[in-house]
């Protein structure tokens, strides 16, 4: 006699539902008790998240037979990530930008370096993929450490998320109920005009209030931070929408059961954070 084993609880959106809400509570765990109380540990775990990102955008472009020098991209990404909080608290002698543009430029040449083995054959393709790889990922990544080591870097961190999270609740609130005109049907058919349009209003509202309340910073400071950071978080999920349709996939990877990739949770704040750190370094300094 044989026994047939249970069928796994789904959603509607087909997604493992007890997987996503187990790895939905122990990220926001980590985050949340990294910010908190233990900086290194939230700094090790984005970190170890932004290089498996770059192990998820290399297969991606592996799909399209990019072949990108990815190794020396990720041990550098880690290190970038790392390096730049550790002289961003520390006086090690170095400033925290010229750290992260070191190993910037040290990624690049690994690249360069590491492709010159396998012949002319697809060199500029492959040397272009590697590029994308470095351009996405970890220097965007780098503004993380940065806007962490400064001065309530923690609670600067939280703000830039918070406005993230706004920015998505509101765009899927007001889309839901009035959203009728469709802002990028061929590549995220979901959202409208009006959604994104209330997610910008939303952001905008979370971002003055916790700058003036939370970091003590001018409120206009953070409607500037949420409308900016709204929309690029908008944008970094379609472009990560867009690589995902170009190479035929539906999720990155399944590094996180029941949501999919690493990059599928951090396309929006891979963006966002940049202009975080611009907005908060011109009004708070550094």
């Amino acid at each position: 006699m044989t026994t047939e084993a249970a069928p796994q609880k789904k959603s509607r959106a087909g997604r493992n539902l007890p997987a996503a809400i187990g790895v939905g509570v122990a990220l926001f765990a980590v985050v949340a008790v990294g910010l908190v109380w233990l900086p290194w540990l939230f700094i090790a775990f984005a970190a170890a998240a932004l290089g498996l990102g770059v192990v998820e955008i290399k297969n991606a472009l592996l799909r399209k037979g990019m072949r990108a020098v990815w190794l020396p991209i990720v041990i550098g990404t880690v290190l970038s990530v790392l390096g730049g909080y550790l002289v961003s608290v520390q006086d090690l002698g170095l400033a925290p930008t010229t750290f992260v543009v070191i190993c910037l430029g040290a990624m690049m040449i690994a690249a360069l370096v590491g492709r010159l083995f396998y012949g002319a054959e697809g060199f500029i393709r492959d040397i272009a993929a590697s590029a994308l790889l470095i351009g996405y990922i970890p220097l965007l990544g780098v503004f993380l450490p940065l806007l962490m080591g400064a001065s309530s870097g923690n609670l600067r961190v939280l703000t830039v998320i918070a406005v993230v999270v706004a920015s998505d609740t509101g765009a899927y609130a007001t889309g839901v109920l009035i959203g009728k005109h469709k802002m990028a049907p061929a590549i995220s058919p979901s959202k409208t005009w009006e959604g994104t349009a209330g997610g910008v209003t939303v952001a905008a509202i979370a971002g003055a209030l916790l700058a003036h309340f939370m970091l003590g910073a001018p409120w206009w400071a953070g409607l500037i931070l949420g409308v900016f950071g709204s929309i690029a978080g908008t944008i970094g999920d379609l472009v990560e929408s867009l690589i995902k349709r170009d190479a035929g996939i539906k999720d990155m990877s399944n590094f996180l059961p029941g949501h999919g990739g690493i990059m599928d949770r951090l396309d929006s704040l891979l963006l966002a954070v940049p202009i975080g750190w611009l907005v908060l370094h011109l009004a708070m300094g550094a």
